[in-house]
């Protein structure tokens, strides 16, 4: 069984769906404003239900690629199911953590991390006691304004933030990573697939993208995942593991190459700091972290916001939001959606 889910009926789309004609297929938009062939129209569901529905077909894994909270239904029904979930979309584990994680637990679902750190900490776990971990060591890139003083960001452009040195990501990812939001998602990520407290995670900048992650055992013997920085290898391991296929990548050579690290510095990247603030919180405030950055990233893309005010708008919807515990889904999208109309009322105020 195949299947093939997307936001709208795009060529690429399209092109995917004729090379497999077996699959199954869902849009999200109610209607694609065109269908090439009978044949796919025939195969061809429309809406979220429709999404969902294809990944609560049983007895097969699911990659979770959805970008925003709009992935959490469909990893809910992965699990449910008892599915294989391949998560790509972290707002599932960021947004609704809980919600997902108590689904898989009734059901049965396996959730495996798609991201390049997450799939690095996940492979250097593989046969280890949780008592014999002392931390969880995430790598981050820096992205393009690594090293600078955060005065030196008041007049950052949208071009300089698109800028990333490592990774070609969309637009909100890049600017995640160049405001380092992107690692405190990460963070929060790691801390619901691994059961690990915030107090025992990390992140080091390594600007090289070499050594993926990291793992620091009790003993003070240090795990890495190393590798190229290529999507396509812990995208392959999430669907083989535990076995490994043959590489889709060159092999890595280090000879000649120098690999660092630094300290991350959270006066320049307050994001970091405000999202360890969220997941120590718990409950909807890491929803409301990553709905307020949603808008803070369009906003600032838009030519509406400055750089640093991505920062400014998520801490203050964080501390305008009273704590609460999700139980559903649906208890996840409504904190997602109040605190996207926070974040845009503050845009608004500094417009």
């Amino acid at each position: 069984m195949a299947g093939l889910a997307a936001r709208r009926g795009s060529a690429d789309f399209f092109a995917l769906a004729a090379a497999h004609p077996d699959a199954a297929l869902a849009v999200a938009a109610p209607e694609p404003e065109t269908v090439p062939s009978s044949s796919i129209a025939r195969r061809l569901d429309h809406g979220a239900a429709a999404v969902a529905a294809l990944a609560a077909i049983p007895g097969v894994t699911v990659v979770n690629g959805i970008v925003g909270a709009d992935g959490l239904a469909p990893s809910v029904a992965a699990v449910t199911a008892g599915n294989r979930l391949a998560l790509a979309n972290k707002e599932s584990l960021v947004a609704g953590g809980p919600v997902l994680l108590a689904a898989a637990d009734r059901h049965g679902g396996a959730i495996v991390p798609v991201d390049s750190e997450h799939s690095a900490l996940w492979q250097c776990l593989v046969g280890e006691p949780p008592d014999a971990v002392a931390r969880l060591i995430l790598t981050a890139s820096g992205g393009p304004f690594r090293g600078k003083a955060r005065r030196e960001l008041t007049t950052v452009t949208v071009a300089a933030a698109l800028a990333h040195p490592t990774w070609a990501m969309g637009p909100r990812i890049t600017i995640d990573s160049a405001t380092m939001m992107n690692k405190a998602l990460e963070v929060i990520e790691a801390h619901h697939l691994f059961g690990v407290g915030y107090d025992r995670i990390d992140v080091v900048v390594h600007p090289q993208s070499i050594v993926h992650s990291m793992v620091e055992m009790v003993d003070g013997s240090v795990k890495a995942q190393l590798g190229e920085p290529d999507m396509r290898v812990p995208i392959q391991y999430a669907v083989t593991a535990p076995d490994r296929a043959p590489a889709p990548v060159p092999p890595l050579d280090l000879a000649g190459r120098s690999l660092t690290f630094e300290a991350p510095d959270l006066d320049a990247f307050p994001c970091l700091a405000l999202g360890y603030e969220a997941g120590r919180r718990g409950g909807v405030a890491p929803a409301v972290l990553n709905a307020a950055d949603e808008v803070a990233v369009a906003a600032f893309l838009d030519g509406r916001l400055s750089f640093l005010g991505i920062a400014d708008v998520v801490a203050e919807c964080l501390g305008a939001t009273p704590d609460r515990e999700p139980e559903t889904v649906e208890d996840v999208l409504e904190a997602d959606a109040a605190a996207r109309d926070l974040a845009a009322e503050a845009v608004a105020r500094r417009a």
